[in-house]
């Protein structure tokens, strides 16, 4: 485990803990939820095969663990004693946010004792003061939406650094005769271009052929289109990627997604490569076989 980042995630129940997991994974960290205390040492003692890949370590601990309060300090001990000072987030919220939160999940209150979810509120946040006291990071997410809670947790993992944007953007051309695909997030048709397909020569060819290319780029269409498009692409991307989005598929598709939605398509990736995006591309109907329109 050396030179790996190891954070302890805890706190109130409903105070968006699994939030704070989600944003760990993204930041390709190894996660487990409800670790209990007297299992991490051994965890952490184990042959950790470290990879590129894995950033560090993060484990959701709190009450669900039964003796989770008496453990945590000689848990800590022992966690230091291998060489290893844990970072501990303790995620808190207010009364009347985590009442409104638990009413909205119809979850049951994972401390509770034939108490009502008032007491067992109560009752938590006076058990998890002392280790709130002792707490490298305290997060009240009273106000947070899950997309803000995100941006606080990744931040705080590049150590208030502006974090690097974790969203994988790709790039999909697709026929509209084939269906609309489900996972795109913005779908653009290019079915107002010029078709290729009624160009004999062309027809039997594909958009990332350099004729095909040729004949949807020259068009005076495409290169309107695309002094229109590429800018609001360049105004959008950052939008989604300030919401802390995974993925972004930007979808493109013409009748047979053949032709131009596949030469549309590899003019965005050059763009978006240009930009140091890094997207992927896909041509989703590019082998279909080509039918009478």
């Amino acid at each position: 485990m050396e030179n790996q980042k190891v954070y302890i995630i805890t706190g109130l129940s409903g105070s968006g803990k699994s939030t704070a997991i989600q944003a760990f994974e993204d930041a390709s960290f190894y996660c487990v939820d409800n670790m209990p205390m007297e299992l991490l040492p051994k965890f952490l003692d184990l042959p950790f095969k470290e990879t590129p890949q894995v950033k560090g370590t993060a484990f959701v601990m709190d009450m669900r663990s039964k003796n989770f309060i008496q453990n945590y300090a000689s848990g800590i001990s022992a966690i230091e004693e291998l060489g290893i000072s844990p970072q501990i987030i303790f995620l808190d919220a207010d009364v009347e946010t985590l009442l409104k939160r638990f009413s909205q999940t119809r979850r049951h209150h994972p401390v509770a004792h034939e108490k009502s979810l008032m007491d067992s509120i109560t009752s938590e946040k006076k058990s998890m003061q002392s280790i709130k006291q002792v707490a490298h990071h305290i997060v009240d997410t009273s106000t947070y939406t899950v997309h803000q809670l995100k941006t606080v947790i990744l931040n705080l993992i590049h150590d208030g650094k502006k974090a690097v944007s974790l969203m994988k953007i790709n790039i999909l051309s697709f026929g509209f005769k084939y269906g609309v695909p489900n996972e795109a997030d913005l779908i653009m048709d290019l079915r107002f271009l010029a078709n290729p397909y009624f160009e004999p020569e062309l027809k039997n060819l594909d958009g990332e052929s350099a004729a095909v290319k040729d004949f949807v780029m020259k068009n005076p269409e495409t290169k309107h289109f695309l002094d229109k498009y590429h800018p609001l692409l360049d105004y959008l991307i950052p939008l989604y990627r300030r919401e802390n989005k995974a993925y972004l598929t930007i979808a493109v598709g013409c009748t047979g997604g053949r032709h131009r939605s596949v030469a549309i398509a590899r003019n965005i990736f050059e763009h978006l490569n240009e930009k140091g995006l890094t997207p992927g591309i896909i041509h989703r109907d590019i082998d279909r076989d080509v039918k009478e329109i």
